[in-house]
């Protein structure tokens, strides 16, 4: 079937998110900085506000564990908007002249329910999709298959109907295995040599 459905991530491929933007000002020392980030404030504490915990059991959690660097776990949420260093300009223009096309387009993120407001007060493009599906509202994340399935039961389409687009390979292989085509993130350059070999652009 030839695809005709686009479906986005965000983080790491229309939005630029990286917690260093913020703790790179919290905590000046690299060495220090990225052993807060392996060690208190993780990727997994984080990908579970993703997957649906409330900002406040994590930082109860984070705290519990480590009591002595609450203004630097709290900074995590009560500064979130710092991480965000902006869209990624040229997968913009990519979304942009598909919406220009009348592609249909969808996005699938794991973003915590909270603080999805924000990015949709910061990004403009956002109102560009037919529906986004947000992780942390469904209590659901990437790479469960039924996240997935949530979006194309919104989109009312099979998932050979639709090219899925995410820059974690795990992402993109469990899209893959559902039946979606699959293409995993590295650059807006590359990005639209794949849509324009699928026909999109």
């Amino acid at each position: 079937m030839k695809p005709d459905t686009v479906v986005f991530d965000l983080g790491g491929v229309l939005v630029d998110w990286n917690p260093r933007y913020l703790y790179g000002k919290l905590i000046p020392d690299k060495t220090e900085r990225e052993k807060f980030l392996a060690e208190v404030c993780t990727h997994d504490w984080n990908v579970a506000q993703d997957a649906g915990r409330t900002i406040a059991e994590a930082v109860a959690e984070a705290l519990s564990r480590h009591p002595d660097k609450g203004d630097l776990i709290r900074a995590f949420y009560d500064r979130f908007d710092e991480m965000l260093g902006g869209q990624i300009q040229g997968t913009v223009d990519i979304l942009e002249r598909l919406h220009a096309k009348g592609t249909p387009l969808y996005a699938l993120t794991n973003w915590s329910a909270e603080t999805f407001p924000i990015g949709r007060r910061r990004f403009p493009f956002l109102g560009l999709f037919r529906h986004i599906t947000v992780s942390g509202e469904l209590k659901l994340a990437k790479p469960d298959p039924a996240i997935y399935r949530h979006v194309l039961a919104a989109a009312g389409k099979p998932a050979q109907a639709c090219v899925f687009i995410d820059d974690s390979p795990k992402n993109v292989d469990a899209a893959r295995a559902l039946g979606f085509h699959a293409v995993h993130f590295v650059d807006p350059e590359n990005l639209g040599r794949k849509l324009a070999d699928l026909g999109f652009l």
